[in-house]
């Protein structure tokens, strides 16, 4: 799978740059990042990771039934917000399914089609946020077997969820466009596709990823892309025509539309070697 994700750093002389990292966060044909180092998606101790989130930023999620958008406030809970900037920002929720959707309650998600990517992150938590906001119809938090267990699953209140306030559940954000589509969200499954995380019932899921879940559950939805949204008088513009502006920036090459293809010592047109000169992240 070919992810682009486009990142900001500094340059040698400490000039904020923008650049756009090209080719497979996952895929071995690119030889993990630049310089042969471990993707960020399989290495949690990444610097990437590090990456403070906005005090409010918007994910636009594309999904099997259309877009919805998540506003997240930073100050509602910090930690989980800093983590779920970074894993839209690295592609972690990618073509990853709606395992859990369960009418007039959730709709949770979360889990890596990856098993090698579940294997580190359903082992590398974030310590608790005092809950701030409470659970309101339409609000997003994450869930978690016991204190100090939350890691990348997320639900979505499909209803008042107050009374998930007092076990510790601490909203980071809601949803501000598509709630019809989160509603929509295919749910004839109920708890037995994805429920069951603190009775250890997700195994499946987690050493299979969605070659199992498509096989047993081959009607769930899915996320398509999960995007961090850019607005204030910042580029807006679709993934590849910022992708074309940066190439013809930096690197003076033409347009090219092509993608979803495995790299071979050049990724989107670009060589690999031009990229040396910019971070990872």
């Amino acid at each position: 799978m070919i992810t682009l994700r486009e990142y900001e750093g500094e340059g040698a002389g400490g000039e904020g740059i923008r650049g756009v990292v090209l080719c497979a966060l996952l895929t071995a044909a690119c030889g993990g990042g630049v310089g042969g180092g471990t993707p960020p998606l399989l290495d949690p101790g990444h610097p990437a990771w590090t990456v403070a989130a906005p005090d409010t930023f918007r994910t636009r999620f594309t999904t099997t039934r259309g877009d919805f958008v998540l506003e997240v406030v930073r100050a509602w809970a910090p930690l989980g917000a800093d983590r779920f900037y970074n894993l839209v920002r690295l592609g972690y929720y990618d073509d990853t399914r709606f395992h859990r959707v369960v009418p007039g309650f959730i709709v949770q998600w979360g889990l890596s089609g990856d098993p090698a990517v579940n294997a580190v992150w359903t082992r590398t938590p974030i310590p608790d946020d005092p809950v701030v906001a409470q659970n309101d119809l339409g609000t997003v938090a994450y869930a978690f077997t016991e204190p100090g267990t939350r890691s990348t699953q997320i639900f979505i209140s499909l209803v008042d969820n107050t009374r998930l306030d007092a076990q510790g559940f601490a909203p980071f954000g809601r949803v501000v466009e598509g709630m019809d589509v989160v509603r929509s969200l295919y749910g004839e499954y109920g708890e037995r596709s994805g429920g069951g995380m603190r009775a250890g019932a997700q195994d499946s899921i987690i050493l299979q990823g969605n070659a199992w879940l498509d096989r047993a559950w081959p009607a769930l939805d899915r996320v398509i892309r999960a995007e961090v949204v850019r607005g204030g008088g910042q580029d807006s513009s679709p993934l590849w025509t910022r992708l074309n502006t940066k190439r013809q920036q930096y690197f003076g090459r033409p347009p090219d539309t092509r993608s979803g293809r495995a790299c071979d010592g050049v990724c989107d047109g670009i060589p690999l070697g031009a990229l040396q000169g910019f971070a990872w992240v």
